[in-house]
C-alpha cells in the first residue's frame, strides 16, 4: 500500500483548514480575555429570565457608574459582563443596581486583572511558545542524530497550533468566544500531543531504515506509518470521546478549553503521520536533487 506515494495531497488536504483560519488570525485576529487586556470578568445568573437585559439597556442603566465593554449570555438566566478593572465596592454597587432593575440575582463568578499582569502574561505565553519549539526541536535531532527530523517534528507542531488558533479566530469573530489562559494550557498540551506521536512514527522509520537500508525512504514510511497507525487511533479515539463528552456535558467555564484540547487531539492525531512525514520525505527529496545537482556541476 502506497500511501505517500502523492503526499502533496495531505499538504493540500491540510490548506484547506490552515488558509481559513490564517486568513481570520491576519484580518480578524483573536478575541483576548481579560487575561490578556486587563479588566473585570463578572458572571451573573437571575432567578428568572430579564426582559430587554442587553450591552445597550445596562449601560443606560450605569452609564454613570461602570460602563459595560461587553455583555453576554452564558447559560439559561445566566450573563457574561466584561468592563473595565472594579473593586468589590463598585462590584456590588452594580450588581444592586442591576437586581433592582431587573431582579434578583446570584454573582456566580467574579475576576479582576490589572493591565501591566496582562501584558506580562501575554509576554510569558509568547516566550513559552517558542522556547517549546526551540527545546522540541534540539532534542529531536539529538535523538536522531539529524536535523530534519526535528525540523519535520516542529513543522508539523506548528501546523497543529495554526489550525487551532485559526478555529478560535473565527469562532471568536462569529460566536465572540475568547482565549485565555486555559486556551494558552491547550495550547501547549497540544503541542506536546503533537510532538508525542510523531516520535512514534519517526523512531519506527529509524528502526527501518536501519534493517532496511536498501529500501526507499517512502516504501519505509509507509510501513513504519501502518504499523503504528492502529496504535495511534486506539490512543487517540480513546482521548477524543472524553473530551468531546466534556466539551458537551463539562460547565460553561471550562467548555472552550474542552474545544481546544479537542482540536487539538484531532489534528495532532492526523500531522503526525500524515503532515511531519510527508515533510520529512519532501526533505530528502530536495536533499536528493540538491546532490544530484551538485553532482552534475562536478561532472
Amino acid at each position: 500500500m502506497k500511501i505517500f506515494k502523492y503526499y502533496w495531497f495531505y499538504f493540500c488536504f491540510s490548506a484547506i483548514f490552515l488558509i481559513p483560519g490564517i486568513y481570520s488570525l491576519i484580518v480578524f485576529g483573536l478575541q483576548p480575555g481579560i487575561d490578556f487586556t486587563g479588566g473585570s470578568l463578572m458572571e451573573i445568573r437571575f432567578e428568572r429570565k430579564p426582559n430587554q437585559f442587553n450591552t445597550q439597556t445596562a449601560n443606560q442603566l450605569l452609564d454613570n457608574v461602570l460602563p459595560i465593554e461587553r455583555l453576554q449570555s452564558s447559560g439559561p438566566e445566566q450573563y457574561l459582563i466584561k468592563s473595565k478593572p472594579v473593586d468589590n465596592q463598585l462590584k456590588n454597587r452594580v450588581t444592586n443596581l442591576i437586581s433592582q432593575r431587573w431582579g434578583k440575582l446570584e454573582v456566580l463568578r467574579f475576576e479582576t486583572i490589572g493591565p501591566t499582569l496582562s501584558r506580562e502574561l501575554l509576554f510569558k505565553t509568547l516566550t513559552a511558545v517558542l522556547l517549546v519549539a526551540v527545546i522540541i526541536t534540539l532534542y529531536v535531532w539529538h535523538q536522531f542524530n539529524e536535523l530534519k527530523y526535528g525540523v519535520s517534528a516542529v513543522l508539523a507542531m506548528f501546523h497543529d497550533s495554526l489550525i487551532l488558533l485559526g478555529a478560535f479566530s473565527l469562532l471568536g469573530h462569529f460566536y465572540h468566544i475568547e482565549v485565555d489562559v486555559l486556551f494558552v494550557t491547550a495550547l501547549l498540551t497540544t503541542l506536546s500531543f503533537s510532538v508525542h506521536d510523531t516520535i512514534v512514527v519517526f523512531d519506527r522509520i529509524r528502526e527501518l531504515k536501519k534493517k532496511y537500508g536498501r529500501y526507499d525512504i517512502k516504501r519505509l514510511a509507509d510501513s513504519a506509518v501502518l504499523e503504528t497507525f492502529s496504535r495511534s487511533i486506539n490512543n487517540s479515539v480513546t482521548i477524543i470521546i472524553m473530551l468531546a463528552a466534556l466539551f458537551l456535558l463539562g460547565g460553561e467555564t471550562i467548555r472552550n478549553f474542552s474545544l481546544a484540547l479537542l482540536i487539538g487531539a484531532i489534528t495532532g492525531t492526523y500531522s503526525s503521520p500524515f503532515v511531519a512525514v510527508p515533510l520529512l520525505l519532501l526533505w530528502e527529496d530536495s536533499a536528493k536533487r540538491w546532490k544530484q545537482r551538485r553532482a552534475k556541476k562536478r561532472n
